[in-house]
């Protein structure tokens, strides 16, 4: 069966993890990290993209699950829930899509801490599967989702903290009625570990918000493909971020944010590193198999660093916190991936509803990702209730 190798290059493809090089980048220093279930990677909400992916430090809304769920616990409104969903690769597909639920509840009488949870479904669309023979054996859909639960509380007023819990399960699965062969999918555990801090400084005659925030996201097990013989990490991730948001007038509030990234897995050996020696390279490579999730972390700061983080720069233009403009911009080293792009979006909220639209323009050369579009719908659950006297 030649499904795993056919599979796998789905995944990079929908995931577009998988760096679309120009040509004068050498072999020897391209080396993009490659991960399992990387759609845990995807930004799910349109206010963060829009924003060139970021949302370490900025206000807190109802996706902060994603970005930083420490931030509910500052959360203005008692819950919310959102529904976002993305048409992912449309240039090349248009049955692929991301499908992001997620939510909060703050609990107990104090205004300090909350609970939240997110259902992510990302769907890979119909995939015909062959033998080696090129021969159909079955059409399958296969799909990777996540589930998780978080708690945040407030440590201080300026200060809070957040843990998330999460279940994941990559379906990559298919049976054959020829040779009787089937697979199953593959499941993993995860932990997210979060802090957020805002303060108020006075600047002039205004008062201004500043903040900081990190998430250290997806720590968990590998996910263990073709039974066991192709383990994956798991996209772990550090993010740190922060924003600054000042008053241009009345009712019109300007903020401007910066994030970071950097993966937290160790980059695959390649033959090219042991000169041709493939001894060396078989050993190199059964040790990165082996490796754990928590040796892999802290093993992953020992390859060229700097050229491993990408950079989130955004604006957010607010009119009464009723009309939302956004842009921003992502960089990622031509030699880790090379996915650069702006980000453009806009939000309109009336009374309970708010609605968020977020467009994408690639400006590597024949990115996949160009012209990405994402949609959020959110609803003010506090607000609903006073709506309705209750």
């Amino acid at each position: 069966m030649k499904l795993t190798k056919s599979i796998a290059a789905v995944v990079l493809m929908a995931t577009a993890v998988t760096a679309w090089a120009q040509e004068d980048i050498k072999n020897t220093e391209f080396n993009p990290v490659t991960t399992g279930v990387t759609s845990l990677s995807i930004t799910p909400d349109a206010r963060g993209a829009s924003m060139g992916d970021l949302g370490a430090a900025t206000e807190a809304d109802v996706n902060s699950q994603f970005w930083n769920p420490s931030k509910y616990a500052f959360a203005y409104s008692r819950a919310g829930v959102s529904l976002s969903y993305t048409p992912w690769l449309r240039k090349i597909v248009n049955d692929i899509y991301l499908a992001n639920l997620a939510g909060y509840y703050k609990i107990g009488s104090s205004d300090n801490q909350a609970i939240s949870a997110s259902l992510r479904y990302f769907s890979l669309g119909e995939v015909m599967a062959t033998d080696g023979d090129g021969s159909m054996i079955s059409t399958i859909n296969p799909f990777e989702m996540a589930v998780d639960l978080g708690y945040s509380r407030k440590l201080s007023e300026k200060f809070s903290m957040g843990v998330v819990l999460r279940y994941i399960y990559s379906d990559l699965g298919y049976s054959s009625m020829n040779t009787g062969e089937q697979t199953s999918g593959a499941s993993a555990f995860s932990a997210d570990l979060s802090g957020y801090y805002t303060t108020y400084p006075i600047i002039g005659r205004n008062e201004c918000q500043w903040s900081l925030g990190f998430n250290v996201s997806n720590i968990g097990s590998k996910v263990s493909y073709n039974k066991g013989n192709d383990p994956a990490y798991l996209p772990a991730n550090l993010k740190i971020g922060t924003a600054f948001t000042f008053p241009l007038a009345d009712y019109n509030n300007l903020t401007l944010s910066v994030d970071a990234n950097k993966l937290l897995v160790p980059a695959k050996p390649r033959l090219d590193d042991f000169a041709g020696d493939q001894l060396a390279y078989d050993d190199a490579l059964d040790e990165w198999k082996n490796k754990s999730s928590i040796t892999g972390i802290f093993d992953s700061f020992k390859d060229n660093f700097a050229k491993r983080i990408t950079y989130s720069v955004g604006a957010e233009y607010a009119y009464n916190q009723q009309f939302f403009l956004r842009g921003g911009y992502y960089y990622e080293s031509k030699y880790a991936g090379n996915r650069q792009y702006f980000g453009l979006g806009a939000g309109f909220s009336l009374n309970v509803i708010k609605i968020d639209a977020s467009y994408m323009i690639a400006t590597a050369q024949n990115s996949p990702l160009d012209q990405t579009l994402r949609f959020t719908l959110s609803f003010d659950l506090d607000g609903i209730k006073n709506l309705f006297g209750r």
